[in-house]
């Protein structure tokens, strides 16, 4: 197994958030809309956590008309852009982009119906409080609905993964990729963090060749 190597908590510079809004994340924002909606009771508010340029709460929005979504990151440059990108898709009033930190949420407890997010808890050297904080703000019986990379087992698996996933990619988005699975957590590690708050080691699965899935209802 490849050992973890972090990468930046925030991406916060123009090249990144710019890269990283370009690239072709349609499938993957579609697949997790999809999955989250067979599980989301209907229960607003529901917060984003991580949300980048705000993608997957707008692709929510699009498939479904109930969902209302406060969708928060702590970079700046990302943030610029989804307010863009929801301004774009006529969502301002369904979408409320936030500053906040995912390790601390000013939000009151059992504030939200639901809590989703993809793909932040790589960036988080010791997300333990992530998944906490995601525990206290979701309403008991909510959706806790998260999915993230997962690292591979060798070199190989990840230069394969990267050719397959980041083919058409600049040089930029491709080390973007490699550097996200390398600080990627294992299912098993997932499972530990979250059997900490008492959730059991099934509500965490392997669900694509790249990534995890921990789907639970809030106790």
């Amino acid at each position: 197994m490849l050992e973890r190597v972090l990468e930046p908590e925030v991406m916060d510079t123009p090249d990144e958030a710019r890269d990283y809004d370009a690239m072709d994340h349609s499938a993957v924002n579609q697949l997790f809309a999809a999955d989250f909606l067979r599980v989301w009771g209907g229960t607003n508010p529901i917060l984003d956590v991580g949300t980048g340029t705000a993608q997957i709460p707008i692709e929510l929005c699009r498939r479904s008309p109930l969902p209302v979504v406060t969708a928060i990151d702590l970079a700046d440059h990302m943030l610029a852009l989804a307010r863009v990108n929801v301004g774009r898709a006529g969502l301002a009033d369904r979408i409320r982009v936030e500053k906040a930190d995912a390790k601390w949420f000013r939000y009151p407890d059992g504030h939200f119906g639901a809590v989703i997010s993809n793909s932040i808890v790589h960036h988080i050297p010791d997300p333990s409080a992530v998944f906490a904080e995601m525990h206290r703000v979701c309403a008991r019986g909510g959706a806790l609905f998260v999915r993230d990379l997962l690292r591979p087992d060798d070199e190989a698996t990840l230069r394969h993964l990267v050719d397959t996933y980041a083919a058409g990619a600049n040089d930029h988005q491709r080390k973007m990729f490699a550097d996200s699975l390398h600080a990627a957590l294992t299912p098993e590690e997932v499972r530990q963090l979250v059997g900490r708050l008492g959730y059991a080691a099934d509500t965490v699965r392997q669900t694509s060749d790249r990534h995890w899935t921990w789907t639970a209802a809030r106790g």
